[in-house]
């Protein structure tokens, strides 16, 4: 493998706990993964899987109670948890940027927005203060805000929430990243601005040649941005293929029932079918595999032992003893998703 064939990033059984008086929370449990240069992986799950998490870990931002107790995060083969931390905090906001989730609150109220991303140019590339605002300009107008040399001086409060998002974009854009980390850059907007932040993230993308962690538990964000998907359950990933691959045919009973619970456009489906049960306490998680109770298709095996992330025939990896049994809805391809 050569050089411009490895990896960005590589993320190898990775755990992180959070120690709290109610016992210790095992949020990530084993979780293994790359990105390529100019893909977007998609890291998809229901609330509390263990998707955020995942992502503060690998830009360092994990705070106690939390901690990162085993596994290893490599940038360009280099890892960013040994030594004095001086490697993360090189590449953090530089080589790598991350998109919060709330614009509400991921904002400063009391600067202007053009003040908080010439800060980040100022630390990172040393620039004056003039050259950083001439800088933010041109980052306003790349993210497709209007009249960007008056947005500039504009205090977060001043602008709706699709702008907050666009400004917090142009702030995670401000270094040129190799690598984005979008977590749920959508939360909190209505449909019509959710599209349109989606489709500029996808413009950027192509335009920069960034790679993407789309983080969301919407599968029509998969549909339309994603290369490949990990489905996160329980703080362990379960299945890692292609979007094309997942939307097809599910191989995990927990790809599958996110599927059959999602409304689609493509395909009538009579009724949306939740997934039944709840996931399990991640202060005792079970010894087998953590959906089992929630699986027609569990047996003593999956409740006793736990199924590693097994390669299947086609490419995709799977930790589940019966893959591909799970009912699916009607197969569709990423494409016609929107993708």
């Amino acid at each position: 493998m050569t050089d411009a064939d490895a990896p960005l990033l590589q993320v190898k059984h990775l755990f992180v706990k959070f120690f709290t008086r109610r016992g210790t929370v095992h949020a990530v449990r084993d979780v293994s993964f790359d990105i390529a240069r100019g893909e977007t992986l998609g890291l998809v799950g229901e609330s509390g899987s263990g998707k955020s998490v995942t992502a503060q870990a690998l830009m360092g931002l994990i705070d106690l109670p939390g901690r990162i107790t085993g596994g290893d995060v490599r940038w360009h083969g280099q890892s960013l948890l040994e030594g004095d931390g001086s490697l993360l905090r090189r590449v953090r906001g530089q080589e790598i940027a991350m998109v919060f989730q709330d614009p509400m609150t991921s904002l400063n109220p009391l600067f202007t927005v053009g003040t908080q991303i010439g800060e980040v140019l100022r630390r990172h590339r040393k620039m004056t203060r003039a050259a950083a605002r001439t800088r933010v300009i041109e980052l306003l107008d790349l993210v497709g805000l209007s009249n960007p040399g008056q947005r500039v001086d504009q205090y977060p409060h001043e602008l709706s929430g699709g702008m907050r998002q666009r400004v917090l974009i142009a702030m995670a854009l401000a270094c040129e990243p190799q690598l984005l980390i979008a977590d749920e850059p959508t939360t909190a907007l209505d449909v019509t601005i959710q599209a349109q932040i989606l489709e500029l993230i996808a413009d950027l993308q192509q335009r920069l040649g960034l790679a993407v962690l789309m983080i969301t538990h919407d599968l029509g964000v998969v549909a339309g941005l994603c290369d490949r998907v990990a489905v996160m359950y329980s703080g362990k990933i379960v299945e890692l293929a292609t979007a094309d691959d997942l939307f097809h045919r599910p191989a995990h009973p927990y790809s599958a029932g996110l599927l059959r619970s999602t409304p689609r456009l493509d395909v009538v489906i009579p009724r949306l079918v939740s997934i039944e049960g709840s996931p399990p306490d991640l202060v005792s998680p079970p010894v087998g595999c953590a959906f089992a109770e929630r699986c027609h298709l569990a047996t003593e095996e999956c409740r006793e032992s736990m199924p590693g992330l097994h390669f299947q025939d086609d490419g995709r990896k799977v930790a589940c003893w019966r893959p591909f049994e799970a009912e699916g809805p009607a197969p569709v391809t990423a494409g016609e998703g929107g993708r």
